[in-house]
């Protein structure tokens, strides 16, 4: 049997399904459905945004309909979430994907998963079990009708499979480590030196040790030792082979985007804060939360307010997630960013010439544990594959010619490593003392998470599984062979926190915000993001002024560049010899600094901005160095421009001014080529320079007919990776707050938030895409949270019957 639908009905079924669903949302339509696996009836008020508020009689049947309506709107990412965490991706795409399939297999959590599961929440196996099995009856609902598979799905001629609760708690998704900086760090101080690579980069707090261990083959790092590592944790690429061939791309199509486009590292981060009431106009605390991933449609994030026996709570988080990791219940708010906790290491090992299999630990060979897998592979033969283990850890790359072999130690691994899951006990927190033992639970990721509650507290605790390392830095490899051993791992109690601090706010950006003094640096890691963001936030926040809702809206919102404050006014005491670049020059010092998406000023900026960077990195990072480190962070360039190093040369002033009209000549030059010679035409938001398009998983590969149902926008964008509303550094946007969200402690129902494009991941629904030119303009919609608010924004009921 067939499972490809031909594009034509395809398109006619994405019509009428679309003005239906329409026209049962602006009626407020009741649709009844008989689920087996419910015990009670349980009722869902979707309303004009998208969220489903779920009222439910018993706790199984809350999270039993949670999972049942995240595959009743997300059912292509759960399905393609389910293979990247089993290792079946090579059954439905070949030998491409094998060693993606190893990789997740070899890092597949192999521990008690009763005790997994307790470990997120007390009836943690009954809140995953339910969640699973409304998953489930989803996919049991459409087993049989390919009609009602996700379009993409049918595409691809694959059938949604069950879920089990070890899909769940798979790993594979998560911001996990710095293994892949590690690799990266130990290749530069094997090609540069340990004092230089620090010099270009902006580790801290402290001065982390570099120095590679004499018993490392410096050379050997070169190889391909953290492929198999890579390929299960990038996400999956599909060919235009994969699909339906009526469906394809015109010949010569590449492969499409991932299901989250890879961007760069320093490009992502988030923004939070909770403000004190004695900072509010109306005296009550707000909490604020944007996290920034990669932007896609579907969206990473998912909508979802559940309301049950001891659960009242409201927000985001992924699909693939019983609970809300960012939101509130009925007694207070909270949000995350990321902390950068280092759980993982590179450990390399020397192996026996007579058994590679075997590697010297301690004065003796110790072998390692095998476990034999096959796995399927379409188009070919199964594989047999043998998965090694060291007593640190997976061994990703075993190198028998040269006697050596590589394991990661991730602490990732431990019990209780999957992502956002320990956010069920937070959930429920009533008070600060609540939350911060629920925070103990949280292993992955590493997360600054904020608080704000109706008595007026408000609070920031830092959470992650952190090792303890006495005698290195965990920037680089280091052998195996005993001497580097965890010292077991910090409690997350004494990582950094705070409650109710003299300033009146608390807020986070993924910088460095250890306190200097701290006693336990060595749990800690030394890479943050540049401290932009947080500045702007935290001037904001200190200004003296009362904020009200609105205030916080636009700074979430918010385009000015710190950097291109401290930046411009370097151009003051310059004239340049060209009269285009002149004329650039004071154009700049007469700009406000915001990146907004209708200015020239704006625009100019961006471009000399990029040229600045890349002179930099082209005069002081080496060559041969440029491979592992890429361009200094930002906070470096700026640094190296107010006091221009030695490295410049014997007059850096000069060349620093030098640096300065010369990368503003180039970016004029390049604005003209690429814009054309009529200034006004430079605006910096256009989809010819900074836009936004939210790529689709299938759009590359697909005819265009199809990819403009998939795939959202473009629509113009403003900012930077520096500024508050965090764009990426690309004239793409690939990255930034997809989801947001403001909390009035005093009125939930006086909450915002944002999700784009939308809260279904199906093109056929009016809650695709309906979201997007509301984000993309930088506005929100109003978060209803009590009953009578709900009703009154209610597009949509369903009634769930037990069958």
């Amino acid at each position: 049997m067939s499972f490809f639908v031909p594009v034509r009905r395809i398109l006619l079924i994405l019509v009428l399904a679309g003005c239906a669903s329409a026209a049962s949302a602006q009626q407020a339509a009741r649709t009844r459905l008989s689920i087996a696996g419910l015990e009670r009836p349980v009722e869902v008020l979707r309303d004009h945004w998208g969220i489903a508020h779920i009222y439910a009689a018993t706790e199984h049947d809350l999270f039993f309909t949670q999972g049942y309506l995240a595959a009743r709107d997300r059912l292509f990412q759960l399905e393609v979430w389910r293979r990247q965490a089993t290792g079946t991706v090579a059954e439905i795409l070949g030998p491409r994907e094998l060693r993606r399939d190893i990789g997740a297999r070899l890092f597949r959590f192999r521990g008690d998963l009763e005790a997994e599961l307790r470990h997120y929440h007390p009836r943690g196996p009954a809140i995953i079990g339910a969640f699973v099995e409304g998953i489930n009856a989803r996919i049991s609902e459409v087993a049989a009708d390919t009609a009602q598979w996700p379009i993409e799905l049918r595409l691809l001629g694959v059938a949604p499979k069950a879920w089990t609760p070890d899909v769940v708690i798979s790993r594979h998704q998560g911001l996990l480590g710095n293994i892949d900086e590690e690799l990266r760090v130990g290749r530069a101080v094997t090609r540069i030196g340990a004092e230089r690579v620090k010099f270009l980069s902006a580790f801290g707090p402290g001065d982390p040790l570099l120095e590679l261990d004499t018993a490392i083959v410096p050379e050997r790092l070169f190889d391909d030792i953290l492929g198999t590592y890579r390929a299960f944790r990038t996400a999956v690429r599909f060919s235009p082979d994969d699909v339906a061939p009526w469906a394809r791309a015109a010949a010569g199509g590449a492969f499409g985007p991932a299901l989250i486009d890879s961007v760069n590292r320093r490009d992502l981060g988030s923004n939070n804060w909770v403000v004190s009431g004695r900072l509010t106009q109306h005296g009550f605390p707000i909490m604020a939360n944007d996290p920034h991933r990669a932007l896609a449609a579907p969206s990473l994030r998912h909508w979802v307010h559940l309301v049950g026996p001891g659960w009242n709570v409201i927000g985001g988080g992924e699909p693939s997630l019983p609970g809300v990791s960012i939101g509130h219940n009925e007694h207070g708010a909270w949000g995350l960013t990321i902390f950068e906790t280092d759980g993982e290491d590179l450990y390399v090992y020397r192996t026996d010439p007579r058994n590679p299999e075997r590697y010297w630990y301690r004065g003796a060979w110790v072998a390692m544990r095998g476990i034999a897998d096959t796995i399927r592979v379409k188009g070919a033969a199964t594989a047999v594959v043998r998965h090694r283990y060291t007593r640190h850890g997976p061994v990703v790359y075993l190198d028998s010619a040269n006697h050596l072999a590589y394991a990661v130690r991730a602490a990732w691994m431990e019990t209780g490593g999957a992502p956002y899951l320990a956010s069920l006990r937070m959930d429920q927190a009533r008070t600060w003392e609540e939350f911060r033992e629920a925070c103990t639970w949280s292993h992955i990721p590493g997360e600054n998470m904020v608080w704000a509650d109706t008595s007026g507290t408000i609070g920031w605790q830092a959470v992650g599984i952190a090792p303890i390392r006495r005698r290195w830095s965990g920037l680089v490899p280091v052998p195996g062979d005993g001497r580097y051993e965890w010292d077991g791992y910090l409690p997350i109690r004494d990582l950094p926190h705070a409650a109710n601090p003299p300033d009146g706010f608390i807020a986070t950006a993924n910088n460095d915000l250890i306190p200097r003094g701290y006693a336990h640096t060595e749990g800690v890691g030394f890479s943050w993001s540049d401290p932009f963001r947080w500045a702007r936030v935290a001037e904001e926040l200190g200004s003296g002024r009362r904020h009200a809702m609105a205030d916080m809206m636009r700074l979430q919102t918010d385009y000015l560049s710190i950097p291109a404050r401290t930046l411009v006014p370097l151009l003051a005491g310059l004239r340049a010899g060209e009269e285009g670049t002149e004329s650039a020059r004071r154009a700049l010092l007469a700009w406000d600094y915001r990146l907004d998406p209708a200015s020239v000023a704006a625009g100019i900026y961006a471009g000399w901005e990029r040229e600045l960077r890349s002179d930099m990195a082209r005069r002081l990072v080496p060559e041969a160095a440029r491979p592992h480190l890429g361009a200094p962070a930002l906070s470096r360039i700026i640094d190296w421009m107010l006091a221009p190093p030695g490295e410049l040369g014997p007059e850096p002033l000069a060349v620093r001014d030098s640096i300065a009209l010369g990368a503003l000549s180039r970016a004029i030059a390049t604005l003209t080529q690429q814009l054309g010679p009529d200034r006004s035409a430079w605006r910096y938001g256009q989809p010819a320079y900074k836009h936004v398009v939210l790529r689709h998983p299938l759009g590359g590969v697909v005819a265009d007919s199809l990819r403009t149902l998939f795939e959202v926008g473009p629509a113009p964008r403003g900012g930077s990776a520096y500024t508050v509303n965090q764009t990426g550094n690309g004239n793409l946007q690939t990255s930034g707050a997809s989801f947001r969200i403001i909390v009035d402690t005093r009125d939930w129902d006086a909450s915002v938030g944002m999700n784009t494009p939308g809260q279904s991941g199906d093109p056929r629904s009016p809650y695709y895409r309906n979201l997007f030119d509301l984000w993309a303009t930088d506005q929100f919609f109003p978060l209803a949270y009590s009953r009578t608010r709900v009703e009154t924004v209610t597009a949509e009921r369903l009634e769930l019957r037990p069958r």
